[in-house]
C-alpha cells in the first residue's frame, strides 16, 4: 500500500455541509484570496509560474505563462472563462469538485481574475448536471452577500462579477474556442487560429480559458507557497492531482495523489481489481488518449511520463478494463461516441470518424476482413493532424492504439469470419451426379 497523503484538493469533501460557506471559512476559506489581494497582478502571475502549476484540463500547460499572454494596461475589457464542460468519456472529477467545494473554484476564480485585470468571470458549466449547476449558484449568492464578490473586494478596489452558464450538452464545447462561440450564443464550433483567445477570445476581447481543477488550485499555492506546492508530484509536473478512476476495480472514484504516481499504487488504493480478474488494458486520460497495457502499470501519472509511454495524461481518466473485455468493441463504442458529437466542422473528423464506426462495426459483427484492419489505419492516418481541432485526433488514438497492442485480436476477429463463410463439404459428394 503507497503511503498515505495529506489531502490538498479533496481536504473538505467529506466535511458536513462541505459546500456551504461556513464550513469553507473555518477550513482556511478566502484565507488565500486576502493574502492575494495584498500583493501585485504581476506576483500572483509569477508566483503561479514559479510553482509550476500546468493545466489540469488535459493539455498541461504551463497555467502562469497562460496568464502571462494577457496584455496588460491595454484599455480592453479582460475576461476569465472557466471549462466546466466535462464530457471526456471516463472523466469525473471537475463534477465533485463543484459539488463538494465549490467555494475553493469561486476563491480561485477571484484570484486568477485579480492576476489578469479580468472584471468577468463566466463558468461554462455542462448542460447535463443541472444539480452541479444550481449548488454552483448557490455558492456564488453566498460569495456576493459575503463580500467576495461584486464591487471593492475587501476593499481593494478591485470588481468582479461571476456568470454562471449551462452549456447545451455538445461535447465540442470541451474545446476552449468552442466554448466560446457557445458562451456568445452561437452553434458551439472550434475557432481557427490565431488569433488565440488571449487575443481576441470572448466577444473578441483578451480571455484565458482555464480548467475547474487547475483555477481551484490557485488558492493553494497562493496560501502554500512555491516551494510546498514543489514538495508534490515531479520537477516537471509539480503539485497534487485528483485521478478518476473507473471499471473494473473493487472501489471506484476519486483519489487525490501527487503527480507521478503509477497505476499500481493507484490501484491499491482502489481495492485492486474487482474480483480478481487480471487487467487487461486502460486509458491515462480518458478515450482520446492513446490506451494502455498491464505492462505500463508503473508508468509515472505525469505529463512526461505519459509521453515517453506514447500517450497522453489527458484528464487522468483511468478507465480499467479486465481480461473479459474486447479490444475490438470498446474501441468501436468509442469511435461511435466520437462519430455522434463530430461538430462536422471539417471533412477529415466528419467524413473519417463516420467510416471509421462502420469499419469497426462491421468487424464486431463478424463480417469483417483482414483487409479491414489497414483501412482503419489509412482512414486514421488521413484523420490525425488534419483536423480543424483535437477531437479527430482523440477520436483515432484508441483505434490505433489497439491495433498497436493487440492486434491479433483484431485479426481473429477477421479469421472467425472467414471460417464462418466457407461453405461445409457434404460427404460422399466427391464426383458429379449423372
Amino acid at each position: 500500500m503507497p503511503d498515505p497523503i495529506t489531502p490538498v484538493l479533496t481536504k473538505r469533501w467529506l466535511s458536513p455541509n462541505s459546500w456551504r460557506i461556513d464550513t469553507y471559512e473555518q477550513l482556511e476559506g478566502y484565507v488565500a484570496l486576502r493574502k492575494a489581494l495584498r500583493a501585485s497582478p504581476e506576483q500572483i502571475v509569477q508566483l503561479v509560474k514559479d510553482a509550476g502549476l500546468r493545466g489540469r484540463g488535459g493539455a498541461g500547460f504551463p497555467t502562469g505563462v497562460k496568464w502571462g499572454f494577457m496584455p496588460t494596461d491595454d484599455g480592453k475589457p479582460h475576461y476569465l472563462v472557466i471549462n466546466a464542460d466535462e464530457g471526456e468519456p471516463g472523466t469525473c472529477k471537475d463534477i465533485p469538485l463543484m459539488m463538494a467545494d465549490p467555494h475553493s473554484l469561486i476563491e480561485g476564480c477571484i484570484i486568477s481574475a485579480y492576476a489578469m485585470r479580468a472584471n468577468h468571470c463566466f463558468i461554462y458549466v455542462r448542460g447535463e448536471v443541472v444539480h452541479c449547476q444550481r449548488r454552483l449558484e448557490a455558492a456564488v449568492r453566498e460569495a456576493y452577500q459575503a463580500g467576495y464578490l461584486g464591487r471593492n473586494i475587501l476593499g481593494s478596489g478591485f470588481d468582479l462579477d461571476i456568470v454562471v452558464h449551462s452549456g447545451s450538452g455538445a461535447y465540442i464545447c470541451g474545446e476552449e474556442t468552442a466554448l466560446l462561440d457557445s458562451l456568445e450564443g452561437r452553434r458551439g464550433q472550434p475557432r481557427l487560429k490565431p488569433p488565440f483567445p488571449a487575443a481576441s477570445g470572448l466577444y473578441a476581447e483578451p480571455t484565458t480559458v482555464n480548467n475547474v481543477e487547475t483555477i481551484a488550485t490557485v488558492p493553494y499555492i497562493v496560501l502554500g507557497g512555491v516551494e510546498w506546492f514543489r514538495s508534490m508530484g515531479t520537477e516537471k509536473s509539480p503539485g497534487p492531482k485528483i485521478f478518476s478512476i473507473s471499471g473494473h476495480v473493487e472501489r471506484p472514484g476519486q483519489y487525490e495523489a501527487p503527480l507521478g504516481t503509477t497505476l499500481r499504487e493507484l490501484l491499491e488504493l482502489a481495492g485492486g481489481m474487482k474480483d480478481g480478474i487480471p487487467l487487461k488494458f486502460w486509458t491515462p486520460g480518458g478515450s482520446s488518449t492513446p490506451l494502455l497495457t498491464a505492462d505500463h502499470l508503473d508508468m509515472p501519472l505525469d505529463f512526461e511520463g505519459a509521453s515517453e509511454a506514447g500517450t497522453l495524461l489527458g484528464t487522468t481518466a483511468l478507465m480499467i478494463f479486465n481480461e473479459h473485455v474486447s479490444v475490438p468493441w470498446a474501441v468501436m463504442k468509442w469511435t461511435q461516441f466520437y462519430e455522434h458529437e463530430s461538430c462536422g466542422k471539417c471533412t477529415p473528423c466528419r467524413e473519417g470518424t463516420f467510416w471509421l464506426s462502420r469499419v469497426l462495426e462491421r468487424m464486431v459483427d463478424g463480417n469483417g476482413t483482414k483487409d479491414d484492419i489497414e483501412t482503419l489505419l489509412d482512414v486514421c492516418d488521413n484523420v490525425f493532424g488534419r483536423s480543424f481541432c483535437a477531437l479527430g485526433d482523440g477520436a483515432v488514438s484508441p483505434i490505433t492504439s489497439g491495433i498497436k497492442y493487440f492486434r491479433d485480436e483484431f485479426l481473429a476477429l477477421c479469421e472467425e469470419n472467414q471460417a464462418n463463410r466457407q461453405e461445409p463439404v457434404l460427404a460422399g459428394s466427391g464426383g458429379v451426379e449423372s
